[in-house]
């Protein structure tokens, strides 16, 4: 029985390492994000529950994370938002060089920065 879910360590799970690194390597003109492999386990997105994929965090503002959410062609239709505490971010959801990807922009709660 398959679950969809990998839970065992083989070759075909660095691929995700291999996309990071494509990412990273064509938008070389984007701001830096923060990269990590990540398992997405958040429903109501396309990415299959458990799938493991990139996520790209950025710290400065909205305006690097619609840059970033544009190179990879996200659709504006899956961007998310949330808060907590003092923070709050945008999330978009999609897949990129073969794999799912989620960019996150962090943004200040006390500013006007918000669309």
């Amino acid at each position: 029985m398959t679950t969809g879910i990998e839970t065992t360590a083989v070759a075909s799970n660095q691929i995700r390492a291999a996309a990071l690194l494509a990412i990273l390597t064509a938008h070389t003109d984007l701001p830096t994000p923060t990269p990590a492999l990540h398992r997405f386990l958040q429903p109501g997105t396309d990415i299959p529950w458990g799938a493991w994929g990139v996520k790209l965090s950025l710290h400065r503002g909205l305006d690097t994370f619609e840059q970033w959410r544009e190179a990879l062609g996200l659709d504006p239709a899956t961007t998310d938002n949330g808060e907590y505490g003092t923070s709050r971010w945008l999330t978009a959801y999609g897949f990129s060089h073969g794999v799912p990807v989620e960019v996150t922009g962090f943004y200040p709660h006390d500013t006007d920065d918000a669309r």
